[in-house]
């Protein structure tokens, strides 16, 4: 058997140390440069997020708030601001779930759909292409394998943290 020298581990911790604060810089700039993006029609890369998950084909009925945290990794309190800050500016609606009265579906309306179709997606299209310029098909598939594998590993973290946020009312 093989034992990793005390020398290995330390590499592995300063590779993971340099990993993981590319990974913050990355989220920072990507709510930094995402939101000028998509700034002139009025939305914010938590919106543009929000939007994006109620687009989705599976979402066409829309959401209830606890699958829509879940989905997009927040709390429900940080999405609930959100949500209504949205649903004042007219892009999604608030509707009680006829089959759970205690849970709240979010939907988009025609005026966030025409917005996101028509506004947002051009210049998120645009963004993504000049953010992964110089990434063949292979690097993205790449990079989105060790994301998917990064984020499976931090869910069982939060897990096993006692997280699981946003799962009581609408799964009850």
């Amino acid at each position: 058997m093989v034992f990793p020298n005390e020398n290995d581990e330390k590499a592995r911790m300063a590779l993971a140390n340099r990993l993981f604060f590319r990974l913050y810089q990355c989220a920072n700039m990507l709510h930094k440069t995402g939101t000028r993006a998509v700034e002139a029609e009025g939305l914010t890369t938590q919106q543009w997020a929000v939007l994006g998950a109620l687009s989705r084909e599976e979402a066409g009925a829309g959401m209830s708030v606890g699958e829509l945290a879940r989905y997009l990794k927040v709390s429900r309190q940080n999405l609930s601001g959100l949500i209504g800050r949205m649903e004042r500016d007219g892009r999604v609606r608030m509707a009680q779930d006829a089959r759970d009265r205690r849970a709240r579906i979010v939907s988009m309306t025609p005026e966030g759909r025409q917005l996101w179709q028509q506004q947002a997606l051009p210049k998120i299209h645009a963004y993504y292409a000049q953010v992964l310029e110089g990434f063949s098909i292979n690097d993205t598939t790449h990079s989105l394998h060790y994301l998917l594998k990064l984020l499976e590993n931090m869910q069982k973290v939060d897990e096993a943290q006692g997280g699981g946020e946003g799962v009581e009312a609408e799964e009850a």
